[in-house]
């Protein structure tokens, strides 16, 4: 992998990591595009950037990491448990839903559960709009919505908004807590990756690596930073759409 390669890569995490598209089918076409091949040393790379898009958001959510907000950690580790859970029990079988048409198809999908949610979504007094604020109950519904995640294409932070809207909470707190879980989550994948492909990082050339992490970083903290400011006065339609587009253009090309 060279810089160029490692620049774009880590733009396209960056961006899409956090945001309701996915990154997964993004990752596909970007790698055909390149040339790049799915190798071990790809996979090495790919932990790298996600434990820099992780920070990002760590950075922007400083104040919500501390003892004392020990209950809303207690309410995302009750929504990090069921797909890690079921991730560990059927890891073997979600490898193989792996392929183009599947990330195709569930980006389609995804749009248009978007569109349908945002069309019955009318946001009033009745919503929760603070993080702090969401019950137990909610947070094991979003971690449940988290498991369809696990089907490559869904976008796991499309599955947790989602869910989160459908429990009760309005848009932006729906988009917070799906951030917030991300740091568990992202958190426990890329350190068992690591486990992994510790040995992919013995012999290689480090400058590919840290130019990817710090654009990775750069991305995703600017990303999130104008999301958050974007949810608050427009709705998911515009990424249903998207989604939708983009899952016809990955079947006709790919």
């Amino acid at each position: 992998m060279d810089i160029f390669q490692a620049i774009i890569i880590g733009i396209i995490e960056g961006f899409t990591e956090f945001l309701p598209i996915s990154s997964t089918g993004h990752m596909i076409v970007a790698s055909k595009f390149l040339g790049i091949q799915e190798s071990e040393l790809m996979k090495a790379f790919e932990v790298i950037i996600q434990f820099s898009a992780i920070m990002a958001v760590a950075l922007i959510y400083k104040e919500k990491i501390s003892i004392k907000k020990i209950d809303l950690w207690l309410k995302l580790l009750v929504a990090f448990l069921p797909l890690a859970i079921i991730g560990f029990i059927f890891k073997d079988y979600i490898k193989e839903l792996f392929t183009v048409s599947t990330v195709a198809y569930m980006f389609i999908i995804g749009g248009v559960i978007f569109l349908i949610v945002e069309y019955y979504h009318k946001e009033d007094d009745n919503y929760v709009n603070d993080v702090d604020s969401v019950s137990y109950k909610q947070a094991l519904w979003v971690g449940i919505s988290q498991i369809f995640s696990l089907i490559p294409g869904t976008s796991r932070a499309g599955a947790t908004i989602i869910g989160g809207m459908l429990t009760g909470l309005d848009r932006k707190t729906s988009s917070d807590f799906s951030f917030l879980l991300a740091i568990p989550v992202m958190g426990a994948v890329s350190g068992y990756d690591l486990l992994k492909h510790y040995k992919e990082f013995a012999d290689v050339n480090w400058i590919p690596f840290v130019v990817g992490f710090l654009v990775s970083f750069v991305v995703a903290y600017i990303t999130v930073k104008l999301f958050l400011v974007f949810i608050q006065k427009f709705t998911f339609i515009s990424f249903g759409i998207y989604r939708i587009l983009f899952g016809i253009v990955l079947l006709i090309v790919i």
